[in-house]
C-alpha cells in the first residue's frame, strides 16, 4: 500500500500540498490529475525519493522494485534494441556478473557461483530477453531496421520512446509514466494500453488523454485546493462524481448562507431587547461556531471559438493523380530525385467535410497533410487550389517554429500589421494571454501556453480549411476540451491526425486510412481500426507482448474493418449499424423526454425558492404581526429545498443513464 500522512510541500513560496492524506492499494492503476501546476510531477518526485515533503510521510513497501521514464537520453552509439534492454537493471547486472566469471581462469574455482548466476539469469527470463524488446520496440512503433541504428541517430520524440521502452523492460512493483502518450501515435497508445491492462504492479500514470485515463485507470487522484482526493473508477466516472459534488456543495453552501442571514437578522433586531437578550446570546455562539464552508470550485474553464471563414469556395482543392513525398537533395542541396510515400491520390475536399485521418506511424499522415498544406509540392500528379483558400495549418511541430525571443503580441502583429494594438491584445486575452504575459517573451511559457498562442494565430486568420496534426500535444484537459468544443462548432473543413480519440470521435465525421502506400476510405469507427491494428500491423505481437505477467490471455480475435470487407459485407453491416442506432434512439426518447420535465420543473422551483429567499431576506417578514407569513416562509423554504435535492439526484442519474446508453 501506498500512504500518504499529512504531507505538505512548498515549491518556492507556493505551497503545492498542505495536510494531504491518501491511501493507493495494490494492484491499483491509478490516474494522477489536476490544473498545470498543481504539483502532479513533484508527487512523482516525492514517490522517486528525489523530493522530500516538508511536513509529513510517503510510505510504501521498501521492497517495491519501481521503474519511470528517464526525460534525459544521452546520445549514445549503443543499438535502440540494446538501449531498450537497459531498463532491466538486473539482467544487465547478471550479464556483466557472467562474463566476469567466465573471463576467470580458474573455472573450478567459480563453478557454484556460475550456478547461481545461471539459474538466476533463467530466473530473470535472459533467455528470451531479445525477443520480448523487439516485440517491445515493435508496438511502440520501431522497425527491426531502426532497432539496430544508434540512440544518437533519433529525435528527441524517438528517443522520449526508447526511454518508455526502458522503463516497461524493468520489472517492477511500481510504475510511474508522466505523460508516456505525448510522443505516441494512436497505434503506438493503443497497444501500450493492451501492455498497461496487464500490468500486475500498482501503475500512477498523469496524462491529458481522456481515453486512455478510462481504457486503463481503476482510480482517479485529483490534486484540487492543495489535498489529495481519490475518486473510485475512471476518469469518466470521475467527472460524474465531480459533477455530484459541485452540486452538493453548492447545495450546501446556499443552505449555510440562509442560517447565517436568519441567524444574523434574528441577532441584529434582538440583541438590545431584554426579553430577547438570552436567545440572540445563544444564536451569536451558534453563528461563532459555524465553519465557514469553502466553495468547491470546478477547474477554471477555457473557451474559444474559430470565427466564420470569409469566403467558402467548392471544391476546395482537388488532388489528381498526385504522388506524395519527399524531395531528394545531393550535398549541395540540389535536387537529384524524390522518394513518394503515397501514390495515385485521387482526391478533393467539399465544404463542410470533416476527416479524420488514420494510418500506423510512418504510413505517410503528416506527408499527405503538408502536401495539401502546399508546404510539400507533389512529386507527381496536379494539386488544384479552390479560389478564396485560406488553410489553417497546426504541424505537430508547431509549438518550434514560433520566435521564442519574441511575445504573443509581436507574434499576431506579424500577421496582423495593420490592426489596432487593444484590438490585438483583447484577442489574446481571450486566449489567457492577460496583462504583461502578452508583451512578454515566450521562452518560459509552457508547452500548452505555446500551442495555445500557435492556435490563437490560426484562428485569428479565420480559414476555411484547417489542417490539424497532433494538435494536442501539450495541451491539459481542460485546453483540449476547448479545442472540442471550438472545433465541433467550426463552419469549415477539417482534416485532422490525433490520437486523441475524444477529439476525433467529437469533431469527425468519416475517416480516410493510410495504409501500403495508398489513400482510401475508412468504413468504420475506432474500434474498427483498433481491431484492424491488431489483426495487421501487431498481429501476433499483441500475444505475446512482453508484459510482466506470466500467461496473459490473448485479446479476442479482432473483426475485419469493413475498409477491406467484401459489398456484401458492408451492406450488412451498414443494415445493423441502422437497427443498432433505431435502438438505441428508442430507448434514449423516454429518458431524454424526462430530463425535459425534470429541467422545467427545476427551473419553476428554483424561481419559486429564489422568490421566498428574497422574501425572507426582508426584515419587515421578522416583525411580530408577521408570525405566521414566517412560519409559512421557512415551511415552504424547507419543501422546495428537499424538492430541488431530489429532482437533481434524479437529473445526474438519468443522465448516467443516457451515458450508459452511448457507451
Amino acid at each position: 500500500m501506498i500512504r500518504f500522512q499529512n504531507v505538505s510541500l512548498m515549491r518556492g513560496t507556493k505551497p503545492l500540498l498542505v495536510n494531504a492524506d491518501l491511501s493507493l492499494n495494490p494492484g491499483d492503476k491509478i490516474g494522477l490529475i489536476g490544473a498545470n501546476g498543481a504539483g502532479k510531477s513533484s508527487l512523482f518526485a516525492m514517490l522517486r525519493g528525489e523530493l522530500h515533503a516538508d511536513q509529513g510521510s510517503i510510505d510504501f513497501p521498501t521492497k517495491w522494485r519501481m521503474a519511470y521514464v528517464a526525460q534525459e537520453t544521452p546520445a549514445l552509439d549503443r543499438p535502440a534494441l540494446e538501449y531498450a534492454i537497459d531498463g532491466d537493471v538486473t539482467l544487465r547486472r547478471l550479464q556483466a556478473e557472467l562474463e566476469r566469471l567466465e573471463a576467470h581462469e580458474d573455472m573450478d574455482e567459480h563453478g557454484m557461483a556460475l550456478g547461481e548466476v545461471h539459474g538466476a539469469l533463467l530466473d530473470a527470463d535472459a533467455y528470451t530477453v531479445q525477443s520480448r524488446g523487439e516485440q517491445l520496440l515493435l508496438g511502440l512503433g520501431f522497425s527491426l531496421d531502426q532497432m539496430q541504428q544508434p540512440v544518437a541517430s533519433f529525435s528527441g520524440g524517438w528517443r522520449m520512446r526508447l526511454n518508455l521502452a526502458q522503463a516497461l523492460m524493468c520489472p517492477s512493483d511500481l510504475l510511474l509514466l508522466d505523460e508516456p502518450t505525448n510522443h505516441l501515435d494512436l497505434d503506438a497508445i493503443i497497444w501500450l494500453e493492451d501492455w498497461l491492462k496487464r500490468y500486475p504492479g500498482t501503475l500512477v500514470i498523469i496524462s491529458h488523454d481522456r481515453d486512455f485515463l478510462d481504457e486503463i485507470t481503476n482510480v482517479i487522484v485529483h490534486i484540487d485546493e492543495r489535498k489529495l482526493k481519490r475518486y473510485s473508477g475512471n476518469y469518466s466516472s470521475f467527472e460524474r462524481q465531480r459533477a455530484a459534488a459541485l452540486v452538493l456543495a453548492a447545495s450546501a453552501m446556499e443552505k449555510q448562507q440562509r442560517t447565517r442571514a436568519h441567524l444574523e437578522s434574528f441577532i441584529n433586531r434582538f440583541k438590545a431587547q431584554a426579553t430577547k437578550a438570552r436567545q440572540a446570546q445563544s444564536r451569536m455562539k451558534a453563528l461563532a461556531k459555524m465553519e465557514e464552508l469553502a466553495p468547491l470550485r470546478a477547474a477554471a474553464e477555457f473557451s474559444f471559438e474559430f470565427r466564420d471563414p470569409l469566403a467558402a469556395p467548392n471544391p476546395l482543392l482537388v488532388l489528381d493523380g498526385v504522388d506524395a513525398g519527399y524531395p531528394l537533395l545531393d550535398e549541395h542541396g540540389d535536387k537529384v530525385g524524390a522518394k513518394t510515400i503515397v501514390k495515385h491520390i485521387n482526391f478533393s475536399l467539399q465544404i463542410g467535410q470533416r476527416i479524420g485521418l488514420l494510418g500506423v506511424n510512418g504510413a505517410g499522415k503528416s506527408t499527405l497533410i503538408k502536401t495539401i498544406a502546399g508546404e510539400l509540392a507533389p512529386v507527381e500528379g496536379i494539386a488544384t487550389l479552390g479560389k478564396g483558400l485560406s488553410i489553417g495549418y497546426f504541424a505537430q511541430h508547431q509549438v518550434e517554429m514560433l520566435r521564442h525571443d519574441e511575445s504573443p503580441l509581436w507574434h499576431l502583429a506579424k500577421i496582423a500589421p495593420t490592426v489596432r494594438e487593444q484590438e490585438l491584445r483583447n484577442f489574446l486575452g481571450s486566449f489567457n494571454f492577460p496583462g504583461d504575459m502578452v508583451t512578454s517573451a515566450i521562452a518560459p511559457f509552457s508547452g500548452g501556453e505555446k500551442a495555445r498562442l500557435a492556435l490563437a494565430l490560426i484562428v485569428w486568420q479565420r480559414p476555411n480549411l484547417l489542417l490539424l496534426d497532433e494538435p494536442t500535444n501539450h495541451l491539459d484537459l481542460e485546453t483540449r476540451e476547448a479545442l472540442t468544443l471550438a472545433l465541433a462548432q467550426f463552419e469549415g473543413t477539417v482534416v485532422l491526425v490525433s490520437h486523441d480519440r475524444h477529439l476525433l470521435r467529437a469533431t469527425t465525421e468519416e475517416f480516410i486510412i493510410v495504409a501500403d502506400g495508398k489513400l482510401q476510405p475508412f468504413d468504420g469507427d475506432l474500434d474498427d481500426y483498433k481491431d484492424w491494428l491488431f489483426k495487421t500491423k501487431l498481429g501476433k505481437g499483441a500475444v505475446n507482448l512482453p508484459s510482466p505477467v506470466a500467461a496473459a490471455p490473448a485479446p479476442v480475435a479482432a473483426k475485419a474493418p469493413a475498409a477491406v470487407a467484401g459489398g456484401g459485407e458492408r451492406k450488412e453491416q451498414k443494415r445493423m449499424d441502422a437497427g443498432e442506432r433505431q435502438r438505441l434512439a428508442a430507448l434514449r426518447k423516454p429518458i431524454e423526454n424526462r430530463i425535459k420535465r425534470v429541467d422545467e420543473q427545476m427551473a419553476k422551483l428554483q424561481a419559486k425558492k429564489a422568490g421566498i429567499d428574497a422574501e425572507l431576506l426582508d426584515p419587515a417578514v421578522y416583525e411580530a404581526d408577521k408570525k405566521d407569513r414566517l412560519k409559512t416562509l421557512v415551511a415552504d423554504q424547507a419543501f422546495v429545498t428537499r424538492d430541488l435535492e431530489q429532482l437533481e439526484v434524479e437529473w445526474l442519474e438519468l443522465q448516467e443513464q443516457l451515458e450508459g446508453l452511448a457507451a
